[in-house]
């Protein structure tokens, strides 16, 4: 156990976990979870009140950025766009109807195919997911800022390790 003054919220509950029997496997992947989970909610938080300065939703920000992403000609079709995103279907249809009517976004017709459409950045919208990632760069330097490039380097690689892992096998 770190010494006090190295303890975060997370370590207030391993004690009640000691205490119910867990085995210590289980509470080291507790306490990877929980950090994991509770980094990703501050990150994210700090990335949305900077994100709706610019009058974007995260969703509409990871729409933006998944097609700039893309490259020129920044396109997409809406259903690259769900698997990408993790979106439902109907969640990527809302952005993007929200997008295309701030002008971020344009459809245009498959010649290839009359039953899909592309989504395309305009120029407006490469600005506004230019500015997003600006923002987001900001949100994280703001949230890590006092995390040596060490540390961040080897939970990076840790996290790595692991997704490898998580990532061969079916989850139900």
């Amino acid at each position: 156990m770190p010494q006090a003054e190295n303890l975060d919220v997370i370590d207030a509950l391993v004690p009640k976990w000691v205490e119910d029997g867990l085995p210590p496997a289980t509470i080291a992947t507790l306490e990877l979870s929980k950090r994991a989970a509770w980094l990703s909610n501050v990150l994210e938080q700090a990335m949305r009140a900077g994100l709706a300065e610019l009058g974007l939703t995260y969703a509409e920000f990871d729409v933006l950025v998944a097609l700039r992403r893309a490259g020129d000609p920044y396109r997409l079709k809406p259903t690259e766009l769900t698997r990408a995103l993790l979106l439902t279907s109907g969640g990527t249809s809302n952005v993007l109807q929200r997008l295309t009517k701030e002008g971020y976004v344009e459809r245009d017709a498959d010649p290839d195919d009359a039953r899909s459409r592309w989504v395309r950045l305009t120029p407006e919208g490469l600005r506004a997911a230019e500015a997003g990632l600006k923002v987001t760069g900001r949100a994280h330097q703001e949230v890590l800022g006092g995390v040596s490039e060490e540390a961040m380097r080897h939970a990076a690689d840790a996290l790595r390790e692991i997704l490898l892992v998580v990532g061969r096998r079916r989850i139900r």
